[in-house]
């Protein structure tokens, strides 16, 4: 018996050994980091001097701060239209490519691309598009004669740009969404066609209640994606506050104005914001998403 649990301890320690690194590097640059910026934002550091202890303030700031607003108005605004569309093309997509159609692989390829793409490159690349004056899209749209808006720089357009450009990015949910399609029972779809269910009735009462957990999963993804968007927000920028979306409000006052209390007071904001909305939806999970094993 003596000899079976030292085998075992050895077993284990090997374990613990070969993650060591990762735990170290989890502590060190993630709930390190963490543990200090929940401190942080009780202070009023601004990186030259030493912190000093201010309690809520920063906190009590930030409720009177007008661009604290605008910035969540603009996020959330962003949010609300990007991620449904996403979802819907991502699905769409994902259905159109689950066809059995010759060279299809290579259509896959083509739709997932976009997805890999940098973020900074893909920002220079819509920024161009966008330019009222060079752009793709003003372009296209003199040549059948409508004068394009200027979409960066109006402030009622800026928006409605970066949710365009946000489609670039279904790829993801794509992605999963047609896994999930292929593994489908066709036995449900082969009863339907016996039954003699319309295609739609077959989408409806079939395939989404399956995807439905994959909705669940690609929908919280989508909404902490969009509503932490930064990348593009920083590159292309937009009219006045128009595009100051949350995330670079947060880097402006971290690394632009040194107050790096006010950055980490709004980033605990943040983060108890998303996890409420994680929260929510997973409540209401039961009441939309089919679970094939779950108890009655």
């Amino acid at each position: 018996m003596k000899i079976k649990n030292n085998k075992a301890l050895k077993r284990n320690l090997e374990g613990y050994l070969f993650i060591s690194p990762w735990i170290f590097g989890m502590l060190l640059f993630t709930v390190g980091p963490v543990i200090a910026s929940f401190y942080i934002s009780f202070t009023d550091w601004n990186t030259f001097q030493s912190p000093n202890f201010v309690g809520f303030s920063n906190y009590a700031e930030l409720s009177q701060d007008p661009k604290f607003y605008q910035a969540l108005k603009v996020t959330f605004t962003f949010a609300a239209f990007s991620v449904p569309l996403n979802l819907a093309g991502g699905l769409l997509a994902a259905i159109l490519l689950n066809q059995k159609v010759r060279g299809m692989k290579v259509f896959r390829t083509i739709f997932y691309l976009p997805a890999v793409v940098s973020g900074v490159a893909t920002a220079l690349l819509w920024r161009w598009i966008f330019n009222s004056d060079v752009g793709l899209i003003n372009s296209v749209l003199a040549k059948i004669g409508i004068e394009g808006p200027n979409w960066l720089g109006d402030p009622s357009w800026v928006l409605p740009s970066y949710i365009i450009m946000s489609l670039w990015g279904f790829g993801n949910a794509m992605l999963i969404f047609l896994a999930a399609l292929q593994d489908l029972p066709k036995q449900l779809y082969e009863s339907a066609d016996i039954d003699g269910a319309s295609l739609l009735r077959k989408f409806w009462h079939i395939t989404l209640p399956q995807l439905s957990p994959i909705i669940l999963f690609n929908l919280i993804m989508g909404i902490i994606a969009g509503l932490k968007i930064f990348t593009e927000a920083y590159i292309i920028g937009g009219a006045q506050d128009a595009a100051l979306f949350y995330m670079l409000y947060l880097w402006q006052n971290a690394f632009q104005f040194m107050q790096m209390g006010y950055a980490s007071a709004m980033a605990w904001i943040f983060f108890v914001i998303i996890l409420l909305i994680t929260l929510i939806i997973l409540k209401s999970s039961p009441l939309w998403v089919y679970y094939e094993g779950k108890k009655k």
